[in-house]
């Protein structure tokens, strides 16, 4: 009986240094990651991990689905390229928490991501408190 390897599920984390990661983002968003990786690192209390190959993730969770899916997901993550910044928070963070998210100027929003074109006249505080929120969500 031949044992198929397990494949490693897209959403894990790797070896690859954050700051390697980093390092491949060029211009004013450049600075700008390396702020959100101490924010995050500072929210979090927890290392910098890189899930995915591009995702900065701290600290993780394990999430069920009822369909019985389920997996391991940073608790506190971020994407920063070239383009954007993709903050991850918990599902429908903007319905749950709309005065918080107006407090950010205005910014694309999904089911679970937060898209930042540019930090510039984000509200620290209101980002801060988004982040431990939806950390808070995910553990209840």
């Amino acid at each position: 009986m031949r044992h198929m390897a397990t494949k490693k599920p897209a959403m894990s984390p790797s070896d690859v240094p954050a700051q390697q990661l980093l390092d491949g983002i060029t211009g004013p968003r450049r600075a700008e990651a390396e702020e959100l990786l101490a924010l995050f690192s500072e929210v979090s209390g927890a290392e910098p991990v890189v899930w995915a190959g591009r995702i900065v993730g701290f600290g993780q969770y394990e999430y069920r689905y009822d369909s019985g899916h389920g997996g391991i997901a940073p608790r506190y993550a971020f994407a920063s390229n070239n383009r954007q910044h993709t903050v991850y928070l918990a599902n429908d963070f903007a319905d749950r928490w709309p005065e918080l998210v107006a407090r950010l100027g205005s910014p694309r929003t999904s089911k679970v991501c937060l898209y930042l074109t540019r930090l510039t006249g984000v509200d620290r505080d209101a980002l801060r408190e988004l982040l431990t929120l939806s950390a808070e969500s995910v553990d209840a």
